[in-house]
């Protein structure tokens, strides 16, 4: 295996007001942007060669990547309109160099794991498959389409969410990575959108293509939403989660430049980002403070996002909040579970308690 398709396409939406200026992928996750993490694993994997398959703010990655060197080759194939998946993957076909029979790893820009990419790749050459599919067991599957799979492995069927307890006939989904034989993509509609689950994958079933599934209950995580994002943050830091792009694992990671009070308490795997400011008595738990902010004495910060150089007064309590670039969080305010304060915003000093349920 030596190339892979990486779609970082998306807006971010459910991540907002974080992906107003930055897109999703480039969000800095335990002190690196998050396609980081995910180029690296496939570069130790053994891929020698990536598309980044790009629509939203693409400038960005090609500005990130042509100014770091990640030991792998990176080539961004940008789309003037998002696609969808199948539609992105098939756009980033002409930048591909493997043969009609080999093997292209494709992965979603949002998921974190702990998946054995290698392993993937093998199964897929074992088995002669046509598309190779990444599954992971989860508690509650409701909110996921399922993906059965018979005794050798062969998926059965793409079903939709759920809605009954009769519907869930397994609990193993999608879980956002591929290894697809180059000629299956070839055959992917051009220049329109396409959905690799409704469409591309049933269309195959249909065709008594050799569709498979791995299954693999190791770490997965969708970092689509804020408090997954801190999540998988955390774990990272925390070694929960595997990258070899973490600088440093441990109770929490302060970046360059980062002051943090002597009496301050950081902890939970909080990353701390660079030039921040940790004022004296101030609680960080299980945190991510963006470069440049400010977290003023007393303050507490818990399970929150704290976007760059913005800042957050004295007395403040943040848990569960996400706070735009540069917004300004007055003293003495309470912001809880789910509020979300845009880009510039600043709110007045004062004992103030908002929450996102009213």
């Amino acid at each position: 295996m030596t190339e892979a398709v990486l779609l970082v396409g998306g807006q971010g939406t459910r991540l907002r007001p974080l992906t107003i200026n930055t897109p999703k992928p480039m969000l800095p996750v335990a002190g690196v942007p998050f396609t980081v993490h995910q180029i690296t694993r496939a570069r130790d994997a053994g891929v020698t060669r990536i598309v980044l398959a790009t629509s939203y703010k693409a400038e960005t990655f090609r500005a990130f990547i042509e100014g770091n060197d990640l030991g792998i080759e990176v080539v961004i194939a940008t789309e003037d309109e998002p696609l969808g998946t199948g539609g992105a993957i098939r756009h980033a076909l002409p930048y591909l160099e493997s043969a009609g029979d080999e093997p292209v790893l494709v992965f979603n820009g949002d998921v974190l794991s702990g998946l054995d990419i290698a392993g993937l790749v093998a199964h897929h050459r074992s088995t002669e498959s046509d598309v190779s599919l990444y599954l992971t067991p989860v508690e509650d599957p409701r909110a996921y389409g399922l993906v059965p799979t018979d005794h050798t492995g062969r998926v059965t069927a793409f079903l939709e969410k759920p809605k009954t307890a009769e519907e869930i006939v397994t609990n193993n989904i999608n879980a956002g990575c591929y290894v697809f034989r180059r000629s299956i993509i070839d055959a992917i509609p051009a220049g329109r959108p396409v959905s690799v689950e409704r469409e591309t994958f049933p269309g195959l079933l249909a065709a008594d293509a050799m569709v498979t599934g791995v299954v693999d209950s190791g770490y997965w995580l969708d970092l689509g939403t804020p408090l997954s994002f801190v999540q998988g943050s955390c774990d990272l830091v925390l070694g929960a989660a595997p990258s070899p792009a973490v600088p440093q694992t441990g109770d929490y990671l302060a970046l360059a430049g980062a002051q943090v009070a002597d009496d301050a308490q950081v902890h939970g795997g909080t990353v701390i980002g660079r030039d921040a400011i940790v004022g004296p008595g101030a609680i960080v738990n299980g945190a991510v403070v963006f470069d440049g902010a400010e977290i003023a004495e007393g303050a507490h910060v818990i399970n929150s996002i704290v976007g760059v150089d913005a800042v957050i007064g004295a007395g403040t309590v943040l848990r569960g909040a996400v706070i735009g670039d540069g917004a300004v969080i007055g003293r003495g305010n309470e912001l809880l579970d789910g509020v979300r304060v845009w880009p510039g915003a600043s709110l007045a000093d004062g004992s103030v308690r908002f929450s996102s349920d009213g």
